[in-house]
């Protein structure tokens, strides 16, 4: 049996091909007053009639009841989600889908692309920060192009060099213009291929991101009574080397012991309940705030959950575990904000934080974010104590409710002025701010 939804999908087409109530009802051999019924989902339909009206209105019976399809909501709806600063009118994302199937396919198709793009300037931008074969790389060609201009200006000075010293100089020009065209070649090739790094394997964490980012940060094999152990999981093909098979163990035995102390059905509907405030999860189920944060990051948004973004530091503020909300997420490597507040949770061991922020620009977005850091062993004086700190941020859902802290999304690229924790100069405002 079809559900109520149906009927206004019937008068969606029908106003589409410009149908009058009596004319579909006629051609159906029905009242004008039972399809009125019907299309105000106070009468069910399905069966014959229902593929008569498919028929009549050149639709699919498959449209009609199930909308655009689920596949087709579920992307329209994690489009939506991607997009923090645009109030997007989900609640009719199936009625977009139903009316305009061709234009709602395409909106996602580009919204995928888009999406994809700025994954990639992220993750370009985090290898920026933070990888060594990169800087090895810029070294090289900075060092390379200072040679060869010391000895260039040499050359060109006017005063009286010796034949010898004009070849020795010319001999290092070339030499140095080899190891510049070689070190501007293995940039060029990190450059155009920011996702395998010249052939090379991701790195441990890379390969760790991309499978949660697969699995849309939910391991369903890891969840309920599920047979897969961490242990399987880290040797299966999505991870190549010691260092991302160790990484991925760490990673996914902390997960499986969160899905085991919150299985999934309950987690979910307690999440719900408490409107998605972490603190009341928490206190709810009895478990520890940094592992509800964790928990959070696993819901699907595609479910109708709150979306999400997730990070993790160690306690030197290295971020590890990066889950984006959208095409925002926080740098890793010394390039994030320093205002996002697991960095000021670390500096404050134990004490849970919550802190509404805002990202630049008229219309920033708008956020509200959880942070504890916590010990991983207990206290010693003998021996160093690691320190962990997990964030959890989300779109404000009440964005006039306060005041908030102004984050950026790293120095180098923040248009803020007068920021009492900017280091280094921004890129989009020059170099007199500092």
């Amino acid at each position: 049996m079809a559900r109520a939804g149906t009927g206004t999908r019937i008068r969606q087409h029908r106003l589409d091909r410009g149908m009058r109530q009596v004319d579909l009802a006629a051609a159906l051999g029905i009242s004008a007053a039972y399809l009125n019924l019907i299309e105000h989902g106070r009468r069910r339909i399905a069966g014959k009639l229902l593929a008569d009206v498919a028929r009549v209105l050149a639709v699919e019976p498959a449209v009609l009841t199930d909308g655009g399809g689920s596949a087709l909501l579920d992307g329209l709806r994690a489009l939506a989600a991607e997009d923090a600063q645009t109030e997007v009118e989900i609640d009719r994302a199936e009625e977009l889908a139903a009316r305009f199937p061709g234009w709602a396919a395409l909106l996602l198709a580009e919204g995928r692309r888009n999406a994809a793009l700025r994954r990639e300037v992220r993750d370009l931008t985090d290898r920026l920060a933070h990888d060594p074969a990169l800087a090895g790389s810029l070294h090289e060609v900075i060092s390379a192009v200072t040679s060869i201009r010391a000895t260039a200006s040499i050359l060109v000075s006017g005063d009286n060099v010796d034949r010898d010293w004009q070849e020795r100089f010319q001999r290092n020009i070339h030499a140095d213009s080899l190891r510049l065209a070689e070190s501007s070649r293995a940039l060029v090739a990190f450059l155009d291929a920011p996702g395998e790094r010249s052939g090379e394997a991701l790195s441990a964490i890379e390969q760790v991101d991309a499978y949660l980012a697969a699995a849309d940060y939910r391991v369903a094999a890891l969840e309920g009574a599920g047979s897969a152990t961490p242990e399987d999981l880290a040797e299966g093909p999505a991870f190549t080397g010691t260092a991302a098979r160790r990484r991925a163990r760490a990673v996914l035995r902390r997960y499986r012991a969160d899905a085991l102390a919150m299985p999934a059905e309950r987690f979910d509907v307690v999440a719900r309940a408490e409107a998605y405030d972490p603190m009341r999860i928490a206190q709810v189920l009895g478990q520890p705030f940094a592992a509800v944060l964790a928990r959070m990051a696993t819901l699907p948004f595609t479910a109708g959950h709150v979306a999400t973004g997730f990070a993790q530091a160690d306690g030197a503020g290295a971020i590890g575990l990066a889950k984006p909300l959208g095409d925002l997420a926080v740098a890793r490597g010394g390039a994030a904000c320093a205002l996002w507040p697991i960095f000021e949770a670390l500096g404050q061991i134990g004490r849970p934080l919550r802190r509404r922020l805002v990202m630049p620009g008229e219309g920033g977005a708008r956020l509200v974010a959880f942070a504890i850091a916590e010990t991983q062993t207990p206290p010693s004086f003998d021996g160093p104590v690691p320190v962990e700190a997990n964030m959890l941020y989300m779109p404000d859902p009440d964005p006039e409710g306060g005041a908030a802290v102004p984050i950026g999304p790293g120095c180098r690229i923040c248009p803020r002025d007068g920021c009492a924790a900017r280091r280094e100069a921004s890129i989009l405002r020059g170099e007199a701010e500092l």
